[in-house]
């Protein structure tokens, strides 16, 4: 059987403990840092850029790795509580965690105040929305730092292409990138991915994935203290700019472990989709999503999403070969619990395979995984796979939000860049997007704005 590592709890459960109240934060000016220098050569130093629920936990992972010495030494968010809440958190690591005032950096410039703490081989940690992780990344090459992004990578056409050229920079530089798509590195799902490959349910002819919640992404008008930019980066689910909204957030881990199952990224998606029971929210997101992801070979993905209280919920994913099926993922992202049938029922009956509980935990491993290769030095750059994937996610919420069928050569060569002056953002300066004059945001209308998401 198969050892266990010790329990990390999950950026999900962190996320969920988050406050959502505001903070207004003042930009502040940055003054020259110098590298701070740990007490051994082999200590690797880390930023953590985006102290929400995710960033907290993947410095909780990044602290808790068994090969070698870890120390997490500068901070850097635009939101002065959720920094002190995650540096409150992150004190339970005793001298592992080494970040006193003056290396807690605040505002818009923040990230590039925290990695100039680092050194060249250290590691930032991007776990901002999306929409500043090509930023942080062009900014971590610039210093020679390995990075650990969160998902999604990406949130339209142009800044993937931002993404996939800036990968191969990282190459050029031998710098080493982990992206959080942590199922990858889940060792069930690595012997499910083999056992399928090896025939056990004979050849793939279709995948299925549900994530159904009770109203992620909702959200309701400005709070009066709070500025436009702010307000759309603290509620970054509700906005397509920031996050590609929830379809991309949320949905983003079962398109990409059923692809990664497959073998091949998407071509096409059609999809359907429907706002309904709105009451006071402005947020952009559909409440419903249907969408048939098509591969180059003809198999289907049929991928189903809902974020409405009241209803049934579903958070799984599944395989289906010629001579049987196969659990992917069982209930969210942790204990993938897979497991292999002789037949499409699935029941206790029908199965042959299962692997052994309790289960390594995929946000530990893939911490393991990227010191291992930075320690070893082996090949280990994650970008360009996490661009793609974030590409087709967005390719099937495109298709929804136009009501028409989206390619990838399409989305990839779009010209609509959601945020394309991002880096020039200020707390009081313009959002991205603006209220209508109906008091909302520009919402999907498919079939009317068929060009364009909004």
């Amino acid at each position: 059987m198969q050892k266990a590592l010790p329990f990390v709890t999950s950026r999900r459960e962190f996320l969920q403990s988050t406050g959502r109240t505001a903070a207004a934060s003042a930009l502040v000016a940055g003054l020259a840092v110098p590298h701070v220098h740990a007490a051994e050569d082999s200590t690797i130093q880390v930023a953590l850029v985006g102290c929400g629920g995710r960033g907290t936990g993947a410095a909780s992972n990044a602290l808790s790795v068994p090969n070698g010495q870890t120390k997490v030494v500068a901070m850097a968010d635009v939101f002065e509580h959720k920094m002190n809440s995650s540096h409150k958190n992150l004190q339970r690591f005793g001298d592992k965690f080494d970040v006193p005032e003056d290396r807690k950096f605040l505002g818009f410039d923040a990230y590039k105040q925290a990695m100039d703490c680092l050194k060249p081989g250290d590691i930032v940690i991007s776990a901002t929305p999306p929409a500043f992780r090509w930023m942080h990344f062009a900014y971590a090459i610039a210093k020679g730092l390995h990075v650990f992004m969160e998902k999604p990578v990406t949130v339209d056409g142009p800044t993937t292409l931002k993404m996939i050229a800036l990968a191969e920079q990282a190459d050029q530089k031998n710098l080493k990138v982990g992206v959080g798509l942590m199922v990858r590195h889940c060792r069930g799902r690595q012997q499910l991915l083999q056992r399928i490959q090896d025939g056990e349910i004979g050849d793939l002819i279709a995948l299925r994935g549900y994530r159904m919640g009770g109203g992620g992404g909702m959200t309701g008008p400005k709070p009066d203290n709070m500025s436009e930019v702010m307000y759309q980066i603290q509620r970054f689910h509700s906005f397509l700019w920031a996050s590609g909204g929830v379809y991309s957030d949320y949905y983003i881990h079962q398109i990409d472990e059923c692809s990664w199952i497959k073998g091949a990224w998407p071509v096409k998606a059609q999809a359907t989709g429907g706002r309904h029971y709105r009451g006071n929210n402005v947020d952009q997101n559909l409440d419903s999503y249907g969408v048939e992801y098509t591969y180059p070979d003809g198999t289907k993905l049929f991928y189903y999403g809902r974020q409405m209280p009241g209803c049934y919920n579903e958070f799984a994913s599944f395989a289906h070969g010629t001579k049987g099926a196969a659990v992917i993922s069982t209930s969210a992202h942790t204990p993938g619990k897979v497991r292999t049938y002789k037949g499409h029922n699935m029941t206790d009956d029908e199965l042959l395979w299962a692997f052994p509980q309790p289960e390594p935990n995929p946000y530990q491993l893939e911490w393991d995984d990227l010191i291992e290769a930075i320690r070893q030095d082996k090949p280990y750059n994650e970008a360009k796979r996490g661009a793609e994937a974030s590409l087709v996610t967005s390719m099937g919420r495109m298709a929804a939000h136009v009501g028409r069928v989206v390619t990838y050569d399409e989305i990839l060569n779009s010209d609509h860049e959601f945020a394309p002056d991002v880096d020039k953002l200020t707390a009081d300066g313009p959002a991205p997007v603006q209220l209508q004059d109906d008091g909302k945001y520009p919402s999907p209308m498919p079939g009317v704005k068929s060009k364009r998401e909004y």
